[in-house]
């Protein structure tokens, strides 16, 4: 097990299905989360704020969603205090092989990872950043 929490933030049903499997297969997280929209994950994380500990060590965020995008979450996570967002990995996992979403992507210093849909084992295994569980 790699880390405590992961949690998935897609509007697809069959990416979500695809993504939770392949974390437990591959023993990444011990908890998995998944939302279905930025909106809902977005009151998740701010509801556990006030306890830490049950904060995601990681989270897997897609970038086209309706109503709330990836980009627009990023932009309300950021506001989080900075203790959440240094203990808190984003990776983007999306279907945009688009340019101007991989320099968005990475103009923010909470994502350290672009991955392309669908999450496979060997991108878990070859995640080249430490991923910190201080709130274990």
């Amino acid at each position: 097990m790699k880390i405590k929490h992961a949690l998935l933030i897609d509007d697809s049903d069959v990416d979500n299905y695809i993504s939770k499997h392949i974390i437990i297969k591959s023993k990444f997280a011990k908890k998995i989360t998944i939302k279905t929209s930025a909106a809902d994950a977005l009151k998740y994380l701010t509801d556990l704020q006030t306890n830490p500990k049950e904060f995601p060590n990681v989270i897997f965020l897609d970038i086209r969603m309706p109503e709330m995008n990836g980009f627009e979450f990023l932009d309300e996570f950021k506001k989080f205090p900075q203790a959440i967002n240094n203990q808190c990995t984003v990776l983007m996992l999306t279907s945009s092989n688009d340019q101007r979403d991989i320099e968005h992507a990475s103009q923010y210093s909470v994502v350290k990872e672009y991955l392309n849909k669908p999450l496979d084992k060997s991108m878990l295994e070859n995640l080249n950043f430490p991923i910190t569980n201080s709130f274990m």
